[in-house]
Parts: C-alpha cells; structure tokens; sequence
C-alpha cells in the first residue's frame, strides 16, 4: 500500500491526466487501470443486464410497482393498488426508481428491473474509488472483481428487490465515512449520516447496523481532539435520524383518509410498520411486537439462521466464496498496523469493513431467519478486504524481495501472499463441495492455483518482474474461476432461484417441480388467460364502481396488478392478517357501490372481511370468468340485488 510515485508534467501526462479526470480517476494513474476498470464495468453491466426481459420480477413489489408508477399516492406511499388503498409492507424508497422507470418507459419487465442494474453497476464503480483511495489501483481492481462476481450480486441485481438500493447507499457513506476520516471537515460526516438515511428509506433497520461500526471507526481514527470528534459525530448521527424517520413523520402527520392503510400494522401507524412489523417481531418470539400484525414473523422465517449461516449449503454459494480472506486480511491489516499513529488510514480501513462484515454476521446469525439475497449487503466489504488484504500480502511480499529489503518482518510475512490464493482456492473448492455444482471447473481452478502458487513461492534473484506478475495474475483468477461459474449461472433462469427469493446455483430448482420446465416469469403487462379472462369478465360488468374487486390478501392481486393498474382493494394486505378493511368498512364500500366484486381464495386465512363476502354475497360459477372449478379461487358478486 504504498503512496503513487508523482509524475512528471510531460504531454503524454498531461494528456493522461485529462484523461483521468474524464474517468474520475485521480492523477497518476497507472496506464493499465482505466482500461481494467472498464472491462471491469463491462462486464458487471454485461451480467446484470443479461436477460433483462425476463428479469426475476417480485410478484408482491413487481404489482406495488406498477402502481406506483400511475398515481402520486401511492408513488409516495407506496400504494399496493393504483387506489392506494393499503400500501406494501416496507418503506416505498427502494421502489421509487423503479416506478420512475416504468412511468418513463412503460409498464415492461425490463423497465421495472432496469434501475437494479444501474445500481449494481454504480456500486461495482463506487466501491472501486473507495477502495483505491484507501489501498491503491490494484486492491480496487481486486475489489471490484469480486464485488461483480459475487453469485448473490448477479442474481440480486436482476430482481426488483430493495437490497441493490440498501448496498450502494451504504457503499456510498463508507465512502463519504472515508473522507471523514482524513479531514476535520464537518460535511464529509454529514453526508455520510445522510447517505444512510436514505438507506434506511430502501431497507429501514437494516440501514442502522453499520452505524455502530461507523461511530467507533470515526471516534478512533479521524483527526482532532476527542470532544470534537465527538460533536461532528452527534451532527452525522443527527442527520442520519432526521432523513431515515422524515417518511415515517410524513404518514404519521397525514390524515388516514389521505393514505393508505399501513401493511403489517394493527394499528396503522408507519413506526409499527418499521419498528414492529419489519423490526422486532424478527428477532423476538412475539409476533405483536410494537403493533405488528399477528403471525408475520413466523411467515418469513426461512431457516437459514445461527452461526453457521453464512457457510451453510445455500447461503455459503451465494457470498462465502471469500470469506477466509476477509478476516484473515481484518485481523493482520490491523494488527499489521500497530505501533502506527491513530489516525492511520489503511488500519481505519480494515476495521471499516472489517467491522461492518462483523456486525452483519452477527445479527444475520440471531434473527428469526434469512433470506440468502439478504447477505448481499456484506458483499461489498468482503470484496474491499478481499482487495485491501492481497495489495496488503503483496506489498510485504515485494519487501521481501526487493534487491535493497533489509525488513526483518517482510521474513516472517512474505509467504503470506500465497498462502492467501492457495487458502481461497481450496476454500472455493469447500463451498462447492457439497452440490459439486461447478466441479467442472475443479481443475481449471487447481491448475491455476498451482501456477500461482509455485510461482510465487519459489521466486528467486533472476526471476523476472512479468513472470512474478503472470503468476500472480494465475493465483486470482484461480480464487475467482469458481465463483464465477456460479455467478453465471444464474443467467439462466433454471438457476435463479425463486422471484421472491432471488438465488445463484442449483438452490433455484428446489423451487420447480420439474427443473426441465421451469415456469415462465410473467412480467409487467403478461397476464396469463386465465387472469385476462378474470380481468375481462370484471371490465365487461363494471358499472362505475371504484374498485375493480376486492381480493383475499396480496397473493390473490398480485397476478391482476401486474397485469393491468386498477383499483383493487387488497383485503388483509401481504399475509391477509392485516385487519383493513374491516367488515363494516366493506359493507359501506358495496352499499356505495364503490364495489361489486370479491375474489376469495383457501390458501389464506379468513377474516372478518372475507366472512362477511360469504354471508352477503353470492358466488358466481367458475366457468363464467375463465376459471376451472378447482376450489382453490372463488369469484363473489356483492351487489344488494344479487
């Protein structure tokens, strides 16, 4: 991690410094890292992009989307039904490109997933001139790289799910918490609180876990005394609060009659939504917790918990792949450091990331259950200690075997460089182990490592500088072959897991019951028949009524939404426990004649509401709307008459 030797204000590095103005590369640059960065970029765009038509559209986020994109209620609330009449079940922040994007562009796949790839792309390029400023050029190659081979990262990316925005908003205030920490200037620690706000805006809680590590890297390394450490702490600590609660201040001083029913509360309050719904009733036995809706917390407990979560046989694929290096470079970057004065930068750097992959473990490993995409947030600091602790190995390495090295450590240290390749590769070939999944390319993978390997470790005095290079070039492309073919699979939609759970690998065929076959994803504006003859038969005997129908839960809208924005009155909103609206509230709607028709289904719970559907309204055969007298959906005409 040495400083960039100056360069001499020649024409042909004047003409590079322009150049790396254009690019947003600081001066000095070496001559082969623009080109690398975008190759780098190219291929993030190339893998993120690919297939977009078809991208893994959320069914629940893919309807609210489309909603969205048709009216400025429920634009800003997040209304789940053009109507607005109850919103979805987190913060609308995450989703708001999205609805920009289908607004511009039109109700299509590709428009909704669109802004997940810019996102991807820019977090990819973002972590790239974080990384370089705190280790150099090539830990920021290294960084990048991994960063756009992460399997979780390309499926994520594909898929209109908040956790792409929450990952380049907290990539963005580290970077700004970097800055922070080389000046005792007051705006760097203000954009980072706000960078975090609207984090919290695309994933709420989730946005606060790297505030602790954050407040404790700034107090520790920035300039200046400590109570003035302290003070712009408080200020950024401010800012955060202020922007992450300023959608919750809203709602709440808004007239119910002017937004939706809050999703997931039983009480209609936007603090119980984040704090109850998405917060504590994750990590309590108590699914009530804060005025959540009874039973959410069971419904989204997914197993995958404890302290082996992060290397178990369907996470570990996603994200692991790097793992060792990781915390084998955290550990000796700092203590590597020791001895250093406090406010040493490359030390600051290591216990970021270091602690921000260190207290996401932890809460991942004590929650009720998590999805595997939820790990893509960690990806970004396994990518920047993957990069910083190679530059670090290297740099102890070229100790070692400078012609004038008299460092005594770079005896003890020097090895470490390829021990690090040697140790990921056979790391990789753990993760692999047991779905044997890429072991195709099990011996491309040993090929290289030994390349590398031996390269590396039996250098001598004549060994030339582009042999050294080529081996070294051989061990991380051997770290990396294997998480790539993971990563690329996913391109295929077979190995793509679910929509609602967006995964790299063979876990996606567990979600089809013949693999051979798997389903086609049906997008913005692709009902299938039987929706488009549900949805025609309800246009057809539409007499002026506000809602189109009312449906039983979100399960039973999403199909309708997605394929046509109209008022829907979602009953019990994402589990169908949710208690709007409630049974006088329906009986007033169908008295109005606001509403005529209610689709109800057995595979979510009954409630008030649909109760009273079954005792004043009448059902209509099957065959009449386009439907198979299968028993599982059940159409209702409420009007007085009927």
């Amino acid at each position: 991690m040495t400083a960039i030797p100056a360069v001499q204000p020649t024409g042909s590095h004047r003409g590079r410094r322009a150049a790396n103005r254009r690019s947003g590369l600081p001066e000095g640059t070496p001559r082969w890292e623009r080109p690398a960065l975008a190759a780098v970029l190219a291929v993030a765009a190339v893998l993120y992009f690919w297939g977009i038509g078809h991208a893994a559209l959320h069914p629940f986020y893919g309807a609210a989307i489309r909603s969205m994109a048709g009216s400025w209620r429920a634009f800003f609330f997040g209304g789940l039904d053009a109507s607005g009449s109850i919103s979805i079940d987190k913060l609308p922040g995450a989703f708001w490109p999205d609805a920009v994007s289908v607004w511009l562009f039109g109700p299509h796949t590709w428009a909704a997933a669109l802004p997940q790839v810019v996102e991807g792309t820019l977090t990819v390029w973002l972590l790239h001139r974080i990384v370089r400023a705190w280790a150099g050029p090539f830990a920021a190659l290294i960084a990048a790289l991994v960063l756009t081979l992460t399997p979780v990262t390309v499926a994520l990316t594909r898929a209109t799910i908040p956790d792409t925005a929450l990952t380049l908003l907290l990539v963005a205030a580290a970077g700004a918490l970097q800055k922070a920490l080389r000046t005792e200037r007051l705006q760097p620690i203000i954009m980072c609180g706000l960078w975090v706000g609207l984090a919290f805006q695309a994933k709420m809680l989730q946005a606060w876990l790297v505030l602790p590590v954050f407040a404790v890297v700034y107090q520790l390394a920035s300039p200046g005394k400590a109570l003035h450490r302290a003070v712009r702490l408080l200020v950024g600590g401010a800012v955060a609060l202020a922007v992450s609660c300023s959608w919750m201040l809203i709602a709440s001083v808004t007239p119910v009659a002017s937004r939706p029913y809050l999703d997931g509360t039983s009480d209609n309050n936007p603090f119980a939504l984040v704090f109850g719904y998405n917060g504590l009733s994750r990590f309590t036995s108590d699914p009530t917790a804060f005025g959540a809706v009874a039973g959410t917390a069971a419904s989204r407990t997914t197993g995958n918990t404890g302290w082996d979560m992060l290397i178990n046989h369907t996470v570990g694929p996603q994200i692991a792949w790097f793992l060792p290096l990781a915390v084998l470079a955290a550990i000796l970057g700092v203590v590597r450091r020791t001895g250093r004065p406090r406010t040493d930068p490359p030390r600051a750097g290591f216990l970021l990331w270091g602690g921000w992959l260190a207290m996401h473990t932890v809460v991942f490993s004590i929650s009720n259950g998590n999805h595997a995409y939820y790990t893509a947030v960690i990806a970004p600091a396994l990518a920047a200690l993957a990069g910083g602790g190679l530059a670090l190995f290297r740099s102890e390495y070229e100790a070692k075997h400078h012609p004038d090295a008299q460092h005594e450590a770079a005896d003890r240290w020097h090895m470490a460089l390829p021990a690090a390749i040697a140790l990921t590769a056979a790391w990789a070939l753990v993760i692999d182990w047991p779905t044997r999944f890429v072991s195709w390319l099990l011996p491309i993978a040993v090929m290289l490592a030994l390349c590398g390997v031996v390269g590396l470790w039996s250098r001598g005095p004549r060994t030339s500088p582009r042999r050294i290079n080529a081996a070294l070039a051989a061990g991380i492309a051997a770290t990396l072959v294997m998480p790539a073919g993971w990563a690329l699979s996913s391109l295929n939609p077979l190995y793509a897991g679910a929509t609602t759970s967006p995964m790299a690998g063979p876990v996606g065929k567990s979600y089809f019951e013949h693999p051979r076959h798997a389903p086609r994803r049906k997008g913005l504006g692709q009902p299938s028949a039987r929706d488009k003859a549900l949805l025609d038969y309800l246009t057809t005997h539409r007499h002026g009524e506000k809602y189109l129908l009312a449906t039983q839960a979100a399960y039973t809208a999403e199909p309708l939404l997605r394929a046509k924005s109209e008022p829907i009155l979602v009953m019990g909103g994402f589990t169908g426990k949710t208690p709007f609206p409630t049974a006088q509230q329906l009986g007033d709607l169908v008295t109005a004649r606001k509403l005529r028709y209610a689709l109800l289904t057995t595979q979510r719970p009954s409630t008030p509401a649909t109760d009273w559907v079954k005792s004043h309204c009448t059902r209509i055969r099957p065959a009449a709307y386009g439907r198979r007298a299968d028993g599982s959906f059940s159409l209702y005409d409420c009007t007085p008459h009927a």
